[in-house]
């Protein structure tokens, strides 16, 4: 069944946000579905320049992702960093052969030169993907996490020190010469956009820096288009990832009001999860429409189910923005 009403944006992280867009892309036609993806997490690794949130979504989309992680190829091999470790290289950072493919035709596009929209896209249509998967920005944008341990790079604090550190700030490198890519802000003033969702990504590593590209919280806000996001957080916990950790050294209590109140005028709507109805159903609690559902995405049933949800709720909105 297709969504008769317009045409949707998200804006995602890596794997708790891929599984809802391919939720919403089993609804929509592809024409109708534009994710925006964070690019804070890219970094150059061996030479090679990675992109590990649009690689999570494409591989989603295509079919090809690991479904034990979530992210890589599904069937990977690993000749690559067998080799790697025997010439005595860094292998903090896993990359399977399959996986190493992409990275190379990357590398060799973006050379030519090309965008890192351009790039995407080509990709995509090597991967016969139709959803429109667009980056943030063309300009590199990387998040860097200060933590007790000193300043690091997302991927070393992430990956290899496996998000021990104790975060005490995070920043956004790059982010004052970087704009939204042409084909983002195209997307968010479409005439026939009928809804903005925000997926169930971390909301300050992905989340945060997609909105702190200059000129795209203004973008947002522009949009007729009603705004709701999916809260990552169920009944105090993460999901996946180490959402619940920053926000309780951040000093955040984790709960999905938290997340409600850090997107704050932002939204127009807010998706929570049944175990935490106490939380947010009440008006005075979070001052905006509510929508309470089963957000927890196991299956592609799963992943249909709350994207059906979240249109629902979307057309139930009434968007009375001022100039």
């Amino acid at each position: 069944m297709n969504f008769q009403h317009g045409n949707i944006v998200a804006l995602t992280g890596g794997v708790g946000g891929a599984k809802l867009v391919l939720g919403l892309s089993q609804i929509l036609k592809a024409t109708q579905l534009t994710a925006i993806v964070n690019t804070g997490d890219d970094f150059t690794h061996l030479g090679l320049p990675i992109s590990p949130d649009l690689d999570t979504l494409m591989y989603t989309l295509a079919g090809l992702v690991n479904p034990d992680t979530g992210w890589g190829c599904n069937d990977e091999t690993w000749s690559f960093m067998q080799a790697l470790e025997q010439l005595d290289a860094e292998t903090w950072f896993r990359i399977g052969d399959r996986d190493l493919a992409t990275h190379v035709i990357r590398a060799q596009l973006l050379a030519e030169p090309a965008t890192l929209t351009q790039v995407t896209q080509a990709l995509c249509q090597r991967l016969s993907i139709h959803t429109r998967i667009l980056p943030m920005s063309d300009t590199p944008v990387r998040t860097q996490v200060v933590t007790d341990c000193g300043r690091l790079d997302f991927q070393h604090y992430f990956v290899r020190d496996r998000a021990e550190p104790v975060v005490k700030q995070l920043e956004y490198a790059g982010v004052d010469n970087a704009a939204p890519s042409p084909a983002a802000l195209t997307a968010l003033q479409d005439p026939d956009l009928a809804g903005i969702v925000i997926a169930p990504s971390n909301p300050y590593l992905s989340i945060d820096p997609i909105l702190a590209v200059p000129g795209m919280r203004a973008a947002l806000q522009a949009a007729t288009a009603p705004i709701v996001a999916v809260s990552p957080i169920v009944g105090g916990a993460a999901l996946k990832g180490p959402a619940a950790k920053i926000m309780r050294e951040l000093g955040i209590e984790p709960s999905a009001a938290a997340v409600s109140r850090h997107y704050g005028d932002l939204l127009d709507g807010f998706i929570a999860d049944e175990h935490d109805r106490d939380m947010v159903s009440t008006p005075d609690q979070l001052n905006l429409p509510v929508q309470i559902c089963d957000t927890i995405m196991h299956t592609l049933d799963d992943k249909i189910r709350l994207a059906r949800a979240i249109l629902d709720f979307i057309q139930s909105i009434d968007v009375n923005r001022t100039e």
